[in-house]
């Protein structure tokens, strides 16, 4: 294991219905080390989403620290909130957000046209393609992909930047058994490969095995669960 890569401190969030006070996440600490892979799992509505919203700087927490590569993002401006976010976070999200009117090859390299690098980047997405065998489907749009194709270039588009970080939001919810299988297959190689650290959310047991520590979310912390 490298060190630590992502570390909170005592994050907490609410929300309010009214008078009524809900508490998410509670006091939350946690520390992550390069080439981890950690697993979250929980009961539907626990809070894991939302943990994952903070943890990605799409959410800002009522209190506490995230301190990630040794910066605190909360103490960031909403400019390099967002330029820390495109260029050292890579999301993974249960629907694979692909724009319909780009092609897969254009929709990978979308992180890096907001970075003005597209051109740079060219060569490593030709090589991403190839990494995971969809060379030949690049120019295709999303309505021509199967779904387990179009989750890989989804993963593609949060490698392109090459992150420090990628969350993944319950990336298996809507595939079959095979395709959850191939895509849990692709994080392990992908983390073996090039030391990717990786947070996944995720209701399924088989999915939580992946992780080199799988976390429960309990009452609005995170507990050491033993699968």
């Amino acid at each position: 294991m490298g060190k630590i890569i992502l570390e909170t401190k005592k994050l907490t969030k609410s929300y309010f219905n009214g008078n009524n006070k809900l508490d998410v996440i509670k006091n939350l600490n946690l520390k992550v080390n390069t080439a981890e892979i950690i697993t979250i799992v929980g009961q539907s509505g626990s809070g894991k989403t939302t943990l994952l919203n903070l943890l990605g700087g799409l959410d800002n927490p009522d209190s506490g620290e995230l301190i990630i590569k040794g910066k605190n993002i909360l103490e960031l401006n909403n400019n390099d909130t967002a330029e820390f976010r495109n260029k050292d976070l890579g999301f993974i999200f249960q629907f694979h957000h692909l724009l319909p009117e780009f092609t897969a090859y254009e929709n990978v390299l979308l992180p890096s046209l907001i970075n003005d690098d597209a051109y740079d980047k060219e060569t490593m997405a030709d090589e991403l393609f190839e990494y995971v065998n969809l060379y030949d489907r690049k120019n295709h749009y999303p309505s021509e992909l199967s779904g387990g194709e179009r989750l890989r270039v989804a993963v593609l588009r949060a490698l392109i930047n090459q992150p420090a970080l990628i969350l993944a939001d319950e990336p298996t919810g809507n595939l079959d058994s095979g395709n959850s299988k191939k895509l849990m297959k692709l994080f392990k190689t992908i983390n073996s490969d090039f030391n990717q650290t990786f947070i996944i959310t995720t209701h399924n047991p088989e999915v939580a095995k992946i992780g080199s520590r799988c976390l429960k979310m309990i009452n609005g912390r995170l507990r050491k669960n033993f699968l």
